[in-house]
């Protein structure tokens, strides 16, 4: 056993300075419109699971908009095309709870959704996901539990984008926390002061 091993919620919470207000308080259960918006221009995105054999994280890809927002609290993620080992899948019979990490190449933030999944295999449902003339055999309905903005400080450690320019129409950190709080922050001030706030907690 290693003797530095931390081993309770308490002993952990002691190390780290006290969670952020913005932090606490970014997360929502809906799908607002710049939230949307972000989805919308995101052509990657990773599907985390857990089953029986453990835990998987899976890369789900295509063009921009591949995951179509349903309603204010679900999501449509198609199956495309893969090697057919399902491991995702099959923990979604097994467990099915899901997460979702969305990225948008040139931008740092990344926006993190957490929920139940249903495979479906409903017809209209695959038609709307057809792709180089192929229907998906099933598509994911993800029922939103929360959802929350991820600050820039890990991509921009690790330069991940270098030359990328960030899109003009994916709507800023400010705007994205705003919404979530239901407008109880300044976007505009947010956003502003974030160089600065993020060169002065990247390490």
């Amino acid at each position: 056993m290693d003797k530095h091993a931390v081993t309770s919620i308490a002993q952990l919470e002691a190390l780290y300075d006290q969670v952020m207000e913005v932090a606490a308080t970014k997360s929502t259960d809906r799908l607002d419109a710049p939230t949307r918006a972000f989805i919308a221009a995101s052509p990657f995105c990773l599907l985390g699971t857990q089953g029986a054999r453990g835990n998987h994280i899976t890369p789900r890809g295509d063009a921009p908009g591949f995951v179509e927002v349903l309603d204010d609290h679900h999501v449509m993620l198609p199956d495309r095309k893969g090697n057919n080992r399902l491991d995702g899948l099959r923990d979604i019979i097994e467990d099915n709870r899901v997460s979702l990490l969305f990225l948008i190449p040139g931008v740092n933030e990344t926006l993190r959704l957490h929920g139940t999944a249903t495979i479906s295999t409903d017809p209209e449902l695959r038609a709307r996901c057809v792709a180089q003339g192929k229907t998906p055999a099933t598509v994911l309905i993800i029922e939103i539990r929360e959802i929350f903005m991820q600050c820039a400080k890990a991509l921009m450690r690790s330069a991940l984008w270098r030359g990328e320019k960030r899109p003009a129409e994916v709507p800023t950190m400010g705007q994205l926390v705003s919404a979530h709080k239901k407008g109880a922050l300044d976007a505009a001030a947010y956003d502003l002061a974030a160089p600065e706030r993020l060169k002065a907690n990247l390490y």
